[in-house]
């Protein structure tokens, strides 16, 4: 009696756990589409990572004018920024709303930031700057290296019409009020 128990028991955790490691089977795509506009930002592809950015975005900031701010960003000469560690949190199984698909993916990396060529008051400034988007202990000043290393903490929003082609917005309570033109009522109460 005690045997079958324990078998049933732990057929019974097997299943749940399982079932837990497949309850969203777009994670994959969704995850392989963050990752490809992630790398294309990385390797100074500004143009490519720029189509993985939902279109309807573009709708608030135009396109090209969306590839000179990330240009502007990632490729700028006085501040070199490395892109690594990049990870997944648990994303939300996708819901459709009015046709698409929209998931709630959180992600991760760190961010590497050389300001050797800047001014100290200059570094002083991209420090708080950085301290206030990403929070006190994920930014820390590497000295011997002239560079901030910043653990970041985002939060994309996955849309898709089919489930397997995802493009992103990125979830930033500063740019909410840009977002109600882009994104469902749904989406946006957890920004």
């Amino acid at each position: 009696m005690k045997t079958q128990l324990f078998v049933l028991l732990f057929a019974s955790l097997f299943c749940i756990s399982f079932a837990g490691a497949q309850a969203n089977p777009d994670d994959a795509a969704i995850k392989k589409s963050l990752t490809g506009f992630i790398n294309s930002i990385k390797e100074k592809k500004i143009s490519q990572g720029v189509n993985y950015i939902y279109p309807k975005f573009f709708t608030v900031i135009p396109k090209e004018q969306m590839a000179r701010i990330l240009a502007m960003t990632y490729n700028n000469p006085f501040m070199k920024i490395e892109m690594s560690n990049l990870k997944f949190g648990t994303i939300e199984k996708p819901e459709k709303i009015g046709g698409e698909y929209f998931a709630v993916a959180p992600y991760f990396f760190t961010l590497k930031c050389n300001v050797s060529s800047v001014n100290d008051d200059m570094k002083k400034k991209i420090g708080t700057a950085f301290t206030q988007k990403y929070g006190q202990d994920q930014v820390k000043y590497l000295a011997a290296e002239n560079a901030y290393l910043i653990n970041a903490r985002m939060r994309a929003c996955a849309v898709s019409k089919d489930r397997k082609s995802w493009t992103f917005v990125v979830l930033e309570k500063e740019y909410k009020s840009q977002l109600v033109k882009v994104l469902p009522k749904k989406i946006l109460d957890k920004v």
